[in-house]
Formats: C-alpha cells, structure tokens, sequence
C-alpha cells in the first residue's frame, strides 16, 4: 500500500507559495497580509494559531494576530473584523473556530468581506463552490484534493464516498469530487447499509470524528483511503478515524495520521491568502 504523504506534498506547495510570495512582494512592494483572530483560550486553537503564525513567517507573508478575552463582546468583534476589511495590508480574515457561545458564529462569518475570506466559509464564497467558479476552498478539502493531485490518482469516472457531511470538509469535498468528474455518495449517522456503500468506493474520505471508525471490511480492495480524522486515544496517541493497520492490508493507498491531510490545512490557508492579495492587487490595477 502506498502512504500518502502529506508532509511531502505541504513541502511541494509551500516552496512553490514561498517563491510566488516573494515574486508579488517584490512586484508591489508588501507581502500578502493574513489577519488571525482568536477569542478565548481554548489550547488546541492556541496551536492552531500558533502554526499559522509560524507558517507566515516562513513563507514571507505579513502576520497579524490578535487575542482577544473570552469574554470578548460580540459587536467588538464585529467592529475589529470590520476595520480589517478595510485594512489593504490585509488580504485574508480568519476567526479561529470554535468561538465562546456568547458570540453568534454566523454573525462572524457573515461580517468577513468575502474576497477576504480565506476560509471560505462565507456563503457568497460556498455558493461559488457550488457554481465551481470560485478563488477559495475550505483548506481541509482543498489539501485533499492537492494530495490526490500529487500522487496522480485518478478521480474522473470513479465512485467517491465521503462519510461525513460537515460544512467545512464533508460537503466543500463533494463539490470538489463532483467538480473533477467523481460519481459522488455522502454518507453520514443516518445512513443504512453504510458498510455495503463504503466498499464500493475507488476513493473514500473518511470524515466522522471517532476513532478507527473504518476498518479493512469497510473498504473495497484498491481503493484509496483518506482519512481526515483526528482523535487522541486515553493514552495520549493521536490516531485517525481510520485503521491504518487494518485498511492497509486492503487498500491501495491510505493518508496516515498524523502526517496525511493535517499538514496541509494551514498550506492551503497561506494559499488561499497569496490567492486573495493576488486577486486585490489585480482589482487595483484595473481600477
């Protein structure tokens, strides 16, 4: 069974970010800006934050963060994402997920401009997905399909099953399947049959949240498996929703974790970023 490696492929497009990065700062003279914003102190968005940061620096990008209280009130939030909308320097807005219960998420992600919307959670940017005209992808669906691209694995005309219908990774990754010519099922906890759907997949995105949820009798032989979970098991071991070791006796290639799609969640952000101050300074010239 081939692993496929995302941190082989994140290194692939981060050079490739790194070098266009530097050519656009030195055509307009700043780099491309990304704005991260994180309310509370919830330690996994902390890392989170912290790798963005980290990725920024790396790649020659501009890195604002701003840490707000948890008790931060919501039209205060409202008015900072409002000022970097109009701030040029700032080419992509991300309000780091989940926020404090007091603050209503869709209000924030409706406040995001969104051709500043790196995430593209915003519904103009979804619809866009939709349409398959679009400039932004959840980076999660996006790394995915970077991951495939790389490894040349053929999607046109082959059956995808996608178990888990998120708004950030279930449905953006259908589209985006569908988009490149996929047959595509998405199943979810309501699903029947689910084992007999799974085993007819040539791909199958595993996105459901529980451990070692898909094991070698879940998956036709051949097929290639990617697994987009993240689960820490009682003695501290990070392990994905899918049994690797089981699956690996099955499929044909599998993503690990860690070390599958994880990596390339935040290289797909910087791309998404390095996308948006593409596409503003394009406006720029044409006005």
């Amino acid at each position: 069974m081939i692993r496929l490696d995302g941190k082989e492929v994140s290194l692939s497009v981060r050079t490739e970010i790194k070098r266009e990065a530097e050519a656009f700062t030195q055509a307009h003279g700043y780099p491309p800006g990304l704005a991260v914003i994180l309310v509370g102190d919830d330690p996994a968005s902390s890392v989170y934050v912290r790798n963005k940061e980290k990725a920024c620096v790396e790649m020659g990008f501009l890195s604002r963060k701003y840490e707000l209280p948890a008790d931060t009130k919501q039209a205060d939030l409202l008015a900072l994402i409002d000022t970097l909308n109009r701030d040029p320097r700032i080419h992509g807005i991300l309000v780091q997920l989940p926020l404090p219960k007091t603050i209503d998420e869709n209000a924030v992600i409706l406040a995001i401009d969104p051709d500043k919307d790196v995430d593209a959670f915003h519904p103009a940017n979804v619809g866009r997905i939709v349409e398959g005209n679009y400039s932004f992808v959840p980076c999660t669906p996006a790394g995915i399909m970077e991951i495939l691209k790389y490894y040349r694995i053929p999607i046109a005309g082959k059956r995808c099953v996608i178990i888990g219908r998120s708004n950030i990774v279930g449905k953006p990754m259908a589209l985006l399947l569908l988009e490149q010519d996929g047959t595509v099922t998405v199943c979810h906890s309501k699903t029947e049959n689910l084992t007999e759907i799974t085993r007819t997949a040539d791909i199958l995105v595993v996105a459901v949240g529980r451990a070692k949820f898909v094991n070698a009798d879940m998956v036709k032989p051949g097929a290639v498996v990617i697994d987009v979970g993240i689960n820490r098991t009682p003695d501290g071991k990070v392990v994905g929703d899918v049994d690797y070791e089981s699956i690996s006796l099955v499929a044909s290639a599998a993503t690990p974790v860690p070390g599958g799609v994880g990596p390339m969640t935040i290289t797909m952000l910087m791309r998404n970023t390095l996308t948006a101050a593409k596409r503003t300074a394009e406006r720029k010239n044409q006005g």
